[in-house]
C-alpha cells in the first residue's frame, strides 16, 4: 500500500510510524511538506526556551530512516500538486496540515497596528518563513496577551525573558535583535473565565516564578472572586490553583519586569491613538455561570480600560483552506468523522482520504497525545483499505518527476540533514542549539551548494 501524508509535523510522523510498523501489509509512505524543513509545530511553534520538547524529532528521524519512507519537502498541495493527482499516485491520503490560521477576537479596533495575532508573533520569534517580514514593535512598556492557553503563556514568557536567557535558545536571530531592545516591562495575561477553567498547564505557569527578571502578580481578591478555594486534589486545575495562590501571597521582590495574571475579563474594544496604533484595551468584567453545556463567562457590563501599547490575541487556531480538501467552516478544521474525511454538507465519507492532528480535532492536546490519536486513524484507514494495494499505480519516482517537471525543487530528508548541520554549526557560534534559516530562498540556496 502506498500512502501520501500531507504535513510533516508530529501527527504526520506519528501516522507514518504507525503505518510502517504494520506487519499485516507492506506500506510505503511519502510525507510531503510545503516547507523544506520537517517537524512542523516542533520547529516553528514550540517556544525556543523549551528545548526539551524540541528533542522529539530524534524519534521522528528514526522513522525517516526506514527504507519505505520518503520526505518530499518544498511541495505545497494546491499549488504544486492537486488532490486528484495524489489519488492517481497513492492508495490513501492522510492530511496532517495542523492549524496554521488564527481565530479572531471579533471586536472593534482589532485590525489596528499593534494588535498582532499570536500566530504571527510565535511564527516571527520561531523563524517561520511565513512571518520573517512581520513588523513587531516592542517599544511600549505594557502588553496585553488575550487568552489562557499555553500559547498565551509562551508569548508572555518570551516577552519577559532577558536577552541573556534567550540567546541560549534557537530563537530567530531577527527576533533576538528586537527583543534585546525591547522596552516591555509588564505583560497582562487575560482570561475570560476563571483559573479553574484555564487551559495552560501548571508547568507553564510555574515557570513564571523562576524567570530571572520577573515578578508574577495576581490580586488575591480577584483570585477569590473567581471561586477559588483550597483543595488537596491533584487535578490540572488543582495544581494551577496552588501555584496561583503562591503568586498571590508573594510580595514583589523588585524585579525589573512583571507578569499580571487576570481572570474573568473579556476584551470589548481595542482602543487606538491618533496615529492609529494601540493605546489601550477595553475589558468587560465577567461572572461565571453554570449551564447544561458547562461553565461559561457572562458579561456584567462593568468596563475598565487597560493601558497597553500592544495586544496579542491568543484565543485559538484554525485550519487553512486547501483547494480540493473538504473544509468544516464552523469548526474551522478539515471536515471529518473520527478521522475519515467527509463532505462538509452531506457528511458522506470521501474514500481514501483521512486526517490526523489539529486539522482533525482543532488545536487541542499536547504533542505526545497525538501519537495514539494518529494510530487510531491509521487503524481505520488500513481496515478501509483492504484490497487497495492491488490497484495499479505509476512507479514511485513518477511523482518526483512530475514535480521536477513543474520546476519544483523537491527537498529530500538527506537534503534536510545537510541543512540541519549548517543551522547547528551557525548556532554554535552564539552558544545556541541552532541558528535557523528563515528565508526559503536561503534554504534552497544552501542545498544547491551541497
Amino acid at each position: 500500500m502506498r500512502v501520501a501524508i500531507i504535513g510533516s509535523g508530529p501527527s504526520g510522523f506519528y501516522a507514518a510510524e504507525a503505518l510502517l510498523k504494520r506487519t499485516d501489509t507492506v506500506v510505503h509512505v511519502d510525507v510531503f511538506d510545503r516547507l523544506p524543513t520537517p517537524y512542523g509545530l516542533v520547529r516553528a511553534g514550540v517556544a525556543p526556551d523549551h528545548q526539551n520538547i524540541k528533542a522529539v524529532p530524534r524519534v521522528f528521524a528514526k522513522t525517516a530512516a526506514r527504507p519505505s519512507f520518503r520526505f518530499l519537502g518544498n511541495v505545497r498541495l494546491g499549488r504544486d500538486l492537486t488532490v486528484e493527482e495524489l489519488h492517481q499516485h497513492y492508495h490513501q491520503i492522510i492530511y496532517a496540515v495542523g492549524n496554521e490560521a488564527d481565530r479572531r477576537l471579533g471586536i472593534p479596533g482589532e485590525g489596528v497596528a499593534g494588535c498582532t495575532p499570536a500566530t504571527v508573533f510565535v511564527g516571527w520569534y520561531n523563524g517561520h518563513p511565513d512571518y520573517q517580514q512581520a513588523q513587531i514593535d516592542l517599544s511600549m512598556p505594557r502588553v496585553a496577551v488575550v487568552g489562557n492557553g499555553n500559547v498565551a503563556m509562551d508569548a508572555a514568557r518570551i516577552l519577559l525573558r532577558t536577552p541573556a536567557e534567550l540567546e541560549k535558545t534557537d530563537i530567530a536571530a531577527h527576533a533576538l535583535e528586537v527583543l534585546r531592545a525591547s522596552r516591555v516591562r509588564e505583560v497582562f495575561v487575560l482570561g475570560r473565565r476563571g483559573p479553574v477553567q484555564a487551559a495552560f498547564t501548571h508547568i507553564e505557569l510555574k515557570e513564571f516564578g523562576e524567570l530571572e527578571a520577573v515578578d508574577p502578580v495576581i490580586d488575591p481578591h480577584e483570585l477569590a472572586d473567581c471561586g477559588w478555594s483550597e483543595t488537596g486534589g491533584n487535578s490540572a486545575a488543582d495544581k494551577n490553583l496552588r501555584i496561583l495562590q503562591t503568586f498571590a501571597m508573594q510580595r514583589p521582590t523588585g524585579k525589573e519586569k512583571k507578569l499580571h495574571l487576570r481572570f474573568l475579563v473579556s476584551p470589548t474594544e481595542v482602543i487606538c491613538d491618533s496615529a492609529g496604533r494601540v493605546s489601550g484595551l477595553a475589558l468587560e468584567r465577567n461572572r461565571l455561570e453554570t449551564r447544561a453545556g458547562g461553565t461559561i463567562a457572562s458579561g456584567t457590563g462593568e468596563i475598565e480600560v487597560l493601558d497597553v501599547g500592544m495586544v496579542l490575541p491568543a484565543i485559538g487556531f484554525a485550519a487553512e483552506r486547501i483547494a480540493g480538501v473538504p473544509y468544516d467552516a464552523k469548526a474551522m478544521i478539515i471536515a471529518n468523522e473520527e478521522g475519515r474525511v467527509v463532505d462538509p454538507v452531506s457528511r458522506a465519507v470521501i474514500g481514501q482520504e483521512y486526517v490526523v492532528g489539529w486539522a482533525r480535532s482543532g488545536a487541542q492536546g499536547l504533542i505526545g497525545a497525538h501519537k495514539a490519536a494518529s494510530a487510531r486513524v491509521v487503524e481505520l484507514m488500513t481496515a478501509d483499505g483492504i484490497g487497495l494495494d492491488g490497484l495499479e499505480l505509476p512507479e514511485p519516482e513518477a511523482i518526483v518527476s512530475l514535480l521536477r517537471g513543474r520546476g519544483v525543487q523537491v527537498v529530500s530528508f538527506d537534503d534536510w540533514k545537510q541543512l540541519d548541520e549548517v543551522e547547528v554549526d551557525r548556532g554554535a557560534r552564539r552558544g545556541a542549539p541552532r541558528d535557523k534559516f528563515v528565508a526559503l530562498s536561503a534554504m534552497l540556496e544552501v542545498l544547491a551548494q551541497h
